[in-house]
């Protein structure tokens, strides 16, 4: 689709809260359909999830990416497990627990990080075009995955009748996760580390503030510490209502870049403009508004965005979350050829 070369300086520069060389792209992912449609033709390789892996790559440099998020359900490195009506791609908050008490925390077979197959960065670094780096982000998050192990209400009712066990689930789900970024963070094929944590409904958090404050967001600050002491840049990625917590995001975690964005609870254009000089923007253009609109409205909106933060920067383009199955293939170019 472009042939210009990657340079991951561009989304450095973002990070830095600075204006990069050219107008940027970023995605979290898109979607297996898509990045078969958008890479290069009879990609090979001795095993399947290694094909997988250099068909991620060569759709992102094909889009017109600096980067290449590499989604963890290609990876095996390290997963939570969970019952099966966990996993699915709808399904409530409320099914698919495996913890209930002390006995099942203690029985639970806690994943082990360092057994994970990491050696294939090293293996990915030799099939980076020249400029291009690798972004990585994780499997789940502290709130996501205590969420999807006891269960939303049963972790509300914990958090209130037994505190300990609470803190012990949170713990040990935050151990893991922390040393998971060590060993990621550590490759030279990384450029960045995605952080990815739903926190929010559209109207509040999904926890109250304190309770953030007390069982998850120390362990995203010892993250985030983990990943800039190996010099690269963190990101958020946190979808749902953040507006009591941006404080913490941005003062006590210090996170470099924050995506997810819904026009609901508030446009990116509105984040931009409070939060750009304090944490970068990355994305923004709101599902919905992505999935449904006009080719035309897309280009206009994403023309506005680029004209809007040309000459401060702190911005990447992209969508509100990540490209789905249902986004047209032809609103997704819309989207991303303004920035050619």
């Amino acid at each position: 689709m472009n042939k210009r070369q990657p340079d991951f300086d561009n989304i450095l520069q973002i990070l830095q809260k600075r204006k990069p060389k050219r107008p940027t792209l970023f995605e979290f992912f898109l979607n297996k359909d898509l990045y078969e449609r958008l890479a290069d033709k009879q990609i090979k390789s001795t095993t399947l999830e290694f094909r997988n892996l250099r068909v991620v790559i060569s759709a992102c440099k094909n889009a017109g990416y600096d980067f290449a998020t590499i989604p963890t359900s290609y990876m095996q490195t390290m997963r939570f497990e969970k019952n099966e009506t966990a996993q699915k791609a709808s399904k409530s908050l409320n099914q698919g627990f495996v913890i209930t008490n002390e006995q099942s925390f203690e029985k639970y077979h806690w994943p082990n990080p360092e057994a994970g197959n990491y050696e294939v960065y090293n293996q990915l670094e030799k099939e980076l075009p020249d400029g291009m780096k690798l972004i990585a982000c994780g499997p789940g998050g502290v709130l996501e995955n205590a969420i999807e192990l006891v269960g939303y209400e049963n972790l509300c009712f914990m958090s209130l009748t037994n505190e300990n066990l609470t803190k012990q689930i949170f713990d040990a789900i935050g151990s893991r996760l922390l040393r998971y970024y060590e060993l990621v963070s550590s490759f030279s094929a990384i450029g960045a580390v995605i952080s990815n944590d739903d926190w929010g409904f559209k109207t509040q958090t999904m926890f109250s503030p304190e309770m953030l404050r007390r069982f998850v967001f120390p362990w995203h600050k010892k993250i985030v510490e983990t990943i800039h002491s190996q010099n690269k840049p963190a990101i958020l990625h946190s979808c749902g209502n953040r507006s009591e917590i941006m404080e913490d995001i941005i003062q006590d975690m210090k996170y470099d870049g924050l995506h997810s964005y819904e026009d609901i609870i508030s446009p990116v254009e509105t984040e931009w403009e409070k939060y750009h000089k304090r944490i970068s923007i990355l994305g923004g253009i709101d599902m919905d508004f992505l999935s449904q609109s006009s080719t035309e409205a897309i280009k206009k909106r994403a023309k506005n965005l680029l004209e809007q933060t040309a000459d401060e920067g702190s911005y990447a383009l992209g969508s509100g979350n990540s490209i789905a199955d249902y986004v047209p293939f032809e609103n997704f170019k819309a989207m991303i050829e303004t920035v050619f």
